[in-house]
């Protein structure tokens, strides 16, 4: 499909004591029992290093889930290091929210910094990973992660992804942060809480808010989102293709395809038991994203630096088009964002040319006067290349 990074959630072994559900089943995944461990349920450390050398042969990178906010409470650092966990006023551990089978870290302690970055050393010397998507990320102390990421980077070049949205981590030397905003934004389109105005305004916001060249993890689903509150199907039924090609194109967006979102899985997976992905026949969807994908490889428009330009439309409660563009190369997109067909025209003289319809496969000539119809949630991308 033109994927590059293979992002595997946490492989190290889980937690027992205060396991959810029971002893039998996998738990959860971020109670970790043992930093530098495999999860045998997974195989062995040597059949993880061969993966890793696979993979790197086949042009991919692969990062892994780090959980450095809290470990599992029968984590051997319990009765090792006793000090290198929070307390509350009253003395007793913390087990943030409901996770009770997690007790906070405490980042106050030098030495239990200095042993959270040699764990993550370990994974990068020892198994050759190319970095770590950063469980729950703004909870840890930022001079943490400054100090974590350049002692890593003397090793090589990680990619750094930090589940949080806290401005300060890209100065800390994460790559990305994560795009929470705006996939509730698309949600609550599609279920009719947002207007197509007050997406724009988001989207605005947004903008004003992270830098130029930041990059941000975009996506209609993952782990918490198909476990929690639905499949894509769910939350975004016929537009789940239509906000798919946003989060694809839109600015700063480096997109997110969850485990079996290329075969359509309409299945929510339980987080803390085992349960496997009914992969059936052909990837049904796994065109779809190798269009996309090779059109973000194909064209400095999508980079994260392009330009962003909304353009106006004659329906512009329904209709919402945009324009990225850099050094030549331009790209606009078409989106239906209501459920009834759209007869309409761009009324920016950008739109002007004869630009291929990517999905189509053929080129149109279109202007500011061209009349558009569009189905509901359908869409349209344009390469002016």
């Amino acid at each position: 499909m033109g994927v590059e990074i293979l992002w595997f959630m946490p492989i190290t072994p889980i937690g027992v004591e205060g396991r959810k559900m029971t002893e039998k089943e996998l738990g959860s995944y971020y109670a970790v029992k043992d930093y530098k461990g495999f999860n045998p349920e997974f195989g062995t450390m040597g059949n993880w290093k061969a993966f890793v050398k696979h993979a790197h042969e086949m042009g991919f990178k692969v990062i892994t889930d780090w959980v450095a906010n809290h470990s599992a409470p029968d984590n051997h650092w319990m009765t090792a290091h006793p000090d290198f966990y929070a307390k509350d006023s009253a003395g007793k551990l913390i087990a943030p929210y409901d996770w009770t089978d997690v007790r906070k870290l405490d980042y106050s302690n030098r030495a239990l910094r200095d042993s959270m970055i040699d764990a993550m050393k370990f994974w990068v010397t020892e198994t050759g990973i190319d970095g770590f998507r950063c469980d729950v990320a703004d909870y840890v102390p930022v001079d943490f992660w400054k100090e974590c990421i350049a002692e890593l980077r003397k090793i090589k070049p990680v990619y750094m992804l930090a589940e949080g949205e806290n401005l300060e981590l890209y100065a800390a030397g994460f790559d990305q942060l994560y795009a929470w905003n705006m996939m509730r934004a698309m949600a609550d389109v599609y279920a009719g809480k947002k207007t197509v105005k007050q997406f724009d305004s988001v989207i605005q916001a947004e903008i004003k808010k992270y830098p130029e060249n930041a990059y941000r993890l975009f996506f209609t689903t993952n782990h918490d989102e198909n476990s929690w509150n639905g499949t894509e199907f769910e939350k975004y039924g016929d537009a789940f293709k239509t906000f798919a090609v946003f989060s694809q194109t839109m600015y700063q967006s480096v997109p997110l395809i969850y485990n079996g979102q290329e075969d359509m899985n309409k299945k929510r997976l339980k987080f803390f038991v085992k349960d496997t992905i009914p992969w059936e026949g052909e990837m049904d969807l796994a065109a779809f994203y190798k269009t996309l994908l090779t059109l973000r490889k194909s064209t400095a428009a999508l980079s994260a630096g392009a330009s962003y330009k909304k353009l106006a439309s004659t329906a512009d409660t329904a209709v919402f088009a945009y324009q990225r563009e850099k050094a030549g190369n331009k790209i606009i997109v078409i989106l239906n964002l209501s459920k009834l067909p759209q007869k309409f025209r761009v009324t920016d003289k950008t739109i002007t040319g004869e630009p291929m319809n990517v999905f189509m496969g053929v080129k149109e000539k279109v202007n500011e006067t061209h009349e558009f119809s569009i189905e509901p949630w359908g869409y349209i991308v344009y390469d002016y290349r």
